[in-house]
């Protein structure tokens, strides 16, 4: 039986992807119907998004129906909210491009720049101010709801919630493990010369933090995926250098060669899962030049790209809801829906998750945001172990949690230090102490955290 009147609070409803994506999953699930609310400071894009969503109601295969409004403030957007779904950019596009300029000077590239590096650090100090003020009204308006939140710097933003309010039931997801099931599906597809395997089919154990969490165990039915996948490597010789001539000429800003997942793997053991351009701002040595970028397959996307994306999404939304521009109303491959359908205790799902530590990585810090799989039921997210870190990659990877946890840490206690000492700890800040002092002054200064 359908759950009927259920309220969605949208934070970021002006998006030009992510709310276009729940709200197709939402229309296309016929088991829960409702309301979406929603708010942003950009009005004009979440009223744009309203009437989007309202249309997709009246297209072929909907198959139930959500009535959007565009809330006035963020207590407006969160009466009454069953879920709360938070997808923002923090500081706008204007402030990432500061975010990564100014590093330019430093001599230090950024692939993406929202989550580690000098440019998503700041990005994350920004993000703890505004998600702090989140957390305080959601804990007023609708403590008990769920809130998902699907904003970069994933772990910081999500781990902000609950160090504000612990009460809160929050949890953050990412695709980055989907990509790497359906790569191993692909896999297993060819070389067992079987059907192509659903990715859900693909089981894994992971472990780490969001955009680098590690792929320690995979299977399907009773094949080890991993062994597959290395000799399929082997095979295939997929591990060569790329030139920076292959990589302008593409310009796939999002393209994944797998030249550094296939490296880590090769030294480590483990498959990383959030693809390279992700992977490599985690490690040092990647990002020295360029040159050594595209060396391993990696472009880094330009902000241009994304400010031209950004401008011109409203007209192409105008276009579709006009009908001069097709739109193919189509299930996005997104969990978001069927984790509401899981906490709603309509279909259980076990997945990856971004959520509170409580144990399930043995050896990272209690209440730090980690990455593992869950267990989703009804008004329920049971962790599953995971155990240890490996030790031979305990040292990356707990060098950026407890950065993290750092950079948190120094905006709720205004404690500008801290915060120098998260660049300073950061494996792409690879110029002198005098250097990156000045280089954070100038961030500062430029994103007003403080």
């Amino acid at each position: 039986m359908a759950v009927k009147g259920l309220k969605v609070a949208y934070i970021g409803g002006g998006s030009r992807s992510w709310a276009h994506k729940l709200m197709s999953d939402l229309v296309l699930c016929p088991d829960i119907a409702g309301s979406v609310s929603l708010y942003d400071i950009d009005f004009a894009g979440a009223k744009l998004n309203a009437q989007f969503g309202n249309w997709m109601n009246t297209l072929p295969g909907a198959k139930s129906r959500w009535d959007y409004s565009v809330a006035k403030n963020l207590r407006d957007a969160l009466k009454g909210a069953d879920f709360v779904v938070s997808s923002i950019t923090p500081g706008g596009l204007e402030m990432m491009e500061q975010d990564l300029n100014i590093p330019k000077k430093y001599g230090i590239i950024h692939t993406v720049g929202d989550t580690v590096g000098p440019a998503g650090l700041m990005r994350s100090m920004r993000s703890v101010k505004i998600h702090k003020e989140f957390a305080h009204e959601i804990a007023k308006t609708c403590p008990k709801a769920w809130v998902i939140n699907y904003t970069n710097p994933m772990t910081v933003c999500t781990r902000t919630f609950t160090a504000v309010e612990p009460k809160l039931k929050v949890f953050g997801c990412c695709h980055e493990v989907f990509c790497s099931q359906e790569f191993f599906a692909k896999i297993v597809s060819e070389t067992l010369k079987v059907p192509l395997p659903d990715r859900r089919d693909i089981k894994v154990d992971i472990t780490g933090v969001n955009h680098f969490t590690f792929i320690t165990k995979a299977t399907w039915k009773n094949h080890d995926v991993l062994a597959l996948l290395k000799k399929y490597i082997k095979t295939k010789k997929m591990a060569r250098k790329y030139t920076k001539k292959e990589m302008l000429k593409e310009k796939d800003y999002f393209a994944n060669n797998y030249q550094l997942a296939i490296e880590l793997m090769n030294i480590y053991g483990y498959w990383g899962s959030a693809g390279d351009r992700h992977l490599c701002e985690f490690v040092p040595g990647i990002l020295k030049s360029k040159e050594n970028m595209y060396r391993w397959g990696i472009i880094n996307t330009p902000i241009e790209y994304r400010k031209a994306v950004f401008a011109t999404k409203p007209a192409l939304f105008k276009k579709q809801l006009s009908g001069k521009e097709e739109f193919k109303l189509e299930k996005t491959g997104e969990e978001g829906v069927d984790l509401i359908l899981a906490l709603l205790g309509i279909k259980p799902l076990i997945t990856n998750v971004n959520y509170r530590n409580n144990g399930q990585i043995e050896n990272l810090p209690k209440e730090a945001v980690v990455e593992t799989n869950a267990h989703f039921s009804k008004d329920s997210i049971k962790t599953i172990k995971a155990g240890k870190v490996p030790e031979s990659l305990y040292p990356l990877i707990s060098r950026h949690c407890l950065n993290q946890e750092l950079i948190i840490k120094s905006v709720l206690t205004k404690d500008k230090n801290l915060g120098l000492q998260s660049f300073i700890n950061d494996p792409q800040c690879t110029g002198t102490l005098d250097e990156t002092k000045e280089m954070y002054e100038r961030m500062l200064k430029a994103t007003r955290v403080f």
